[in-house]
């Protein structure tokens, strides 16, 4: 994602970033797995999606944004480096890759879902591979699945595979508010694979569900929101607390399911670690933390929805006021150049 808010996106998200929160990132220094980390390969300069691996423990997959290829990589969160890098073949040369997800089928399902013009492309893709079995370079064949929307061309930043029923889901991004969108059953070839708008959601930079896909979690810049997700519909949200980065961007559940990561873009990005109050760690249990589980509410009224939320530190107003002036700024800077 290369394109930087508006001015008047800028200034609506400052009422969101009111309830904006600091995540604690994880501070462990024995080197082990699913720790916050910085991304250390300077090929690695616009990371745009995030998905844990579930072959390869601590092992996180990402790509760039644009203008890179049809390259994959597999990042260690224990050191942060490149482990192994992914090319597909077999596929078009990638547009505006966004986002990245694990299917129950163990496959890798890669977006090239971005239109920064809002309705410019009448179609986008979903490539798809087996998540390699050993870590290491190598050139993969993938599968091409041609994308359209029932209701019209759109810009999207978030793709989402349920890791129970294996449907696709994308959410669109629109200053004013997007739609999540519901592909078919299975997606084919051949043909193009329409997606259908199935709900409302706010602006939206990824998504990830849960491991037992009770719950999807979508971020924007500032903010987070968590929705009970129950037979392919969006249920009641929360806050979901997050750290303020300098171009949010990603997200997704630890393999365990007792932590969200947040990603950004950027040379030597971050990824930090949120854990979940209440999540025991085994996947199959990842919940929607309650109120007492002891986490600081993100809610900007005192009220959680269904009172869910995740663990984090309360967001000081200045920090968040100069986020959204240097987003401003970065906006009048591209308008001028």
């Amino acid at each position: 994602m290369r394109s930087y808010l508006t001015v008047s996106g800028a200034a609506a998200l400052l009422v969101l970033a009111g309830a904006a929160v600091a995540a604690t990132p994880a501070t462990a220094d024995d080197g082990a797995a699913d720790r916050s980390f910085t991304i250390d390969d300077p090929r690695i300069t616009e990371s745009s999606g995030l998905a844990a691996s579930r072959a390869h423990p601590g092992i996180y997959w990402t790509h760039n944004d644009s203008e890179d290829g049809p390259y994959i990589y597999a990042v260690d969160s224990r050191t942060g480096k490149t482990v192994a890098r992914i090319t597909m073949r077999g596929v078009g040369a990638p547009r505006d890759v966004e986002a990245i997800s694990l299917g129950p089928d163990g496959d890798l399902y890669v977006g090239d879902i971005g239109d920064n013009l809002n309705g410019s492309w009448d179609h986008v893709w979903i490539y798809r591979f087996p998540e390699p079995k050993v870590l290491k370079d190598a050139t993969v064949r993938a599968t091409q699945f041609d994308v359209k929307y029932a209701d019209g061309a759109r810009n999207a930043e978030a793709l989402m595979v349920h890791p129970k029923t294996g449907r696709v889901y994308i959410a669109s991004k629109n200053e004013n508010g997007g739609g999540l969108y519901e592909g078919p059953a299975q997606l084919t070839t051949g043909r193009t694979n329409v997606f259908r708008r199935v709900g409302e959601v706010p602006w939206v930079t990824d998504g990830a569900f849960s491991p037992d896909g009770k719950e999807l979690v979508l971020r924007s810049y500032f903010s987070a929101r968590g929705y009970a997700f129950k037979d392919g519909r969006l249920g009641a949200d929360h806050r979901v607390d997050v750290p303020l980065q300098g171009q949010a961007e990603s997200v997704t559940y630890t393999a365990d399911g007792s932590a969200l990561m947040f990603g950004s873009e950027g040379a030597r990005s971050e990824v930090v670690r949120v854990d979940i109050a209440g999540a025991h760690g085994n996947g199959s249990d990842s919940k929607s933390p309650s109120k007492d589980g002891g986490g600081a509410s993100s809610s900007a009224d005192g009220a959680g929805g269904d009172g869910s939320e995740v663990k984090g530190s309360t967001l000081v107003g200045a920090a968040v006021l100069a986020a959204v002036g240097a987003l401003v700024f970065m906006n009048r800077r591209r308008k001028r150049g």
